[in-house]
């Protein structure tokens, strides 16, 4: 009987297998940098505090002493607690500006360490370098709300009336569509070679337009039109009304819907990018472009 030969298979054929390593070790190499700078995790307990300082100390003066300026707020948004109203807005802020800085030029900052060229001739499932760069920022953004909201808790006596698991499930249902739009970024980034105007672009609109420090019912009509299309506002809003109010699932079930559909539209879009750039990539030699 004649023995077929044995047919190896080609050395750069990606298995779900090596893809899982590879991620693993991405990850691995990112928590690593991220644990050897210990004043990025001082960081994460200081700043949360620090930032929406300025707004609340401002809505404090403005409300007056006996808080009697308060009752508009009240009528706009249903709700009293105004700081933690603003401690919501701002942090979902930071974790929007956060992911567009360290996910969104990820690919950037590993092309500047001179490593990312090399990296990508290897066979290695290349959505690795982003989708690794996104799980440590991931951990460390939920340790920061997670300490924010103690922080809130005891320093300004915010109460917290809301459910903890339903602000939970908001979050997670969110993270598509934050590191989608993240995901599409650092596409960009690579071969735009310049994060800092987008930025700064992104989270202005995400500032004026979402409703970050006052309601959405004081802005014109087409700015409220506006906001209706970007992810941030249903996020904001759902994380205020599960954590500060108790309406429960009924009060969050509108922007729970149309955070699955922006979440969807932004990895789409996210991995589409990716995948353009990577063909690019390859016709123009931009990886190893500095």
């Amino acid at each position: 009987m004649r023995s077929e030969p044995i047919v190896s298979a080609p050395l750069g054929r990606s298995t779900s297998l090596n893809e899982m390593r590879a991620l693993a070790a991405v990850i691995r190499r990112e928590w690593t940098i991220f644990i050897r700078y210990p004043s990025w995790i001082i960081s994460l307990l200081i700043w949360p505090i620090i930032f929406p300082m300025g707004y609340i100390l401002t809505a404090r003066a403005l409300s007056g002493v006996d808080g009697s300026g308060l009752t508009q707020f009240q009528i706009n948004t249903g709700l009293t607690e105004y700081v933690g109203y603003m401690a919501v807005g701002t942090m979902i802020w930071m974790w929007q500006n956060v992911v567009l800085w360290n996910v969104g030029g990820a690919l950037r900052n590993e092309q500047m360490r001179g490593t990312l060229e090399s990296n990508w001739l290897s066979p290695t499932w290349r959505f690795a370098y982003l989708l690794g760069a996104s799980v440590p920022q991931l951990i460390s953004m939920l340790v920061m709300l997670l300490v924010s909201g103690l922080e809130y808790a005891f320093l300004f006596g915010v109460k917290f009336q809301g459910s903890l698991p339903l602000t939970l499930l908001v979050i997670l249902v969110s993270i598509p569509a934050v590191y989608g739009l993240g995901f599409a970024f650092a596409s960009l980034v690579i071969t735009m070679k310049e994060a800092n105007a987008f930025v700064f672009l992104v989270r202005g609109i995400v500032m004026v337009f979402c409703g970050v420090t006052y309601p959405l019912a004081i802005q014109p009509q087409w700015m409220q039109n506006v906001a209706a299309w970007l992810p941030q506002t249903y996020i904001i809003h759902a994380v205020r009304s599960a954590a500060l109010s108790t309406e429960g699932f009924q009060g969050i079930a509108h922007d729970l819907q149309m955070l699955v559909l922006f979440g969807a539209f932004w990895l789409a879009l996210g991995m589409a990018v990716f995948a353009w750039m990577e063909r690019r990539a390859r016709q123009t030699g931009a990886i190893g472009q500095y």
